[in-house]
């Protein structure tokens, strides 16, 4: 278990599409600690393999108070997301200082193969809801700000690279 280096934007990986997990392994088990490690020490609420340089479609996300109560997902896909939006400023450890406010489905349904290798469904609300689809958004090569406008997202990436 360790804390692995997130990727600086723009680094092409993660623009990629990840690759779906066909099982789970210990492999794959010991990238999660290593996701959880690295989202504990950022700290944050949810982490995307991509995000740390690793291409397959795996994330994990804990917005409980506790922080013990990480969900481990490979394959998440939203089944349903509720026609009620919440918005909340979103950040990315890979455009560190950067964040923009982003409204998304207050509640989601969503189907992952968790750390069994059983397929679950799962419903989240609020922060835990906001941050799964954050986290299927970097399993897609998006990234939060791709969600603004183009005249706020080229705002927000000019801010992005004077900080540099």
């Amino acid at each position: 278990m360790s804390v692995r280096r997130c990727l600086p934007w723009p680094d092409p990986i993660l623009r990629r599409k990840a690759v779906a997990v066909d099982e789970i392994t210990d492999d794959i088990r010991a990238i999660w600690r290593d996701m959880i490690d690295t989202m504990e020490a950022m700290p944050g609420v949810g982490l995307a393999a991509p995000q740390i340089g690793v291409g397959l479609r795996l994330a994990v996300v804990d917005a409980s108070d506790a922080r013990d109560q990480a969900v481990r997902m490979a394959n998440p896909e939203v089944l349903h997301a509720s026609a009620v939006m919440r918005a909340h400023d979103e950040a990315s450890p890979n455009l560190p200082g950067i964040h923009a406010r982003i409204e998304r489905p207050r509640a989601v349904t969503v189907r992952f193969l968790n750390a069994d290798g059983a397929l679950e469904d799962r419903e989240m609300v609020g922060l835990w809801a906001t941050s799964v689809q954050h986290q299927i958004d970097h399993l897609e090569g998006r990234m939060f700000f791709d969600r603004l406008s183009r005249v706020k997202r080229d705002m927000l990436l000019r801010r992005a690279l004077k900080q540099r």
